[in-house]
């Protein structure tokens, strides 16, 4: 836990610096930004796990999604399903 912890630390002070937007749920931490950005802070995590915590291996699981036609945050996609749970379901 206190790997998780560090990490989410660096990320939200990145996310502070506003190069990234984060945000921790159950099974990890979404990470949003531009892509160097995202990758920067990536690499970041890895090289703070090794360096300064001396964690052996890191592995790192990422579903990566790219858009060029709007801007879209992640609050806008989880408002899109929201909303839609406001309709009736379909018959």
């Amino acid at each position: 836990r206190k790997e998780v912890t560090e990490v989410e630390r660096l990320l939200r002070s990145r996310e502070a610096e506003g190069k990234i937007v984060c945000r921790l749920h159950g099974f990890g931490t979404n990470v949003s930004g531009h892509w160097d950005d995202v990758m920067g802070a990536v690499r970041e995590v890895h090289e703070m796990l090794h360096d300064r915590m001396g964690v052996v291996r890191v592995t790192s699981s990422m579903r990566l999604g790219t858009r060029i036609d709007k801007a879209q945050s992640m609050d806008d996609k989880v408002e899109a399903v929201e909303t839609g749970l406001q309709a009736p379901p379909p018959e």
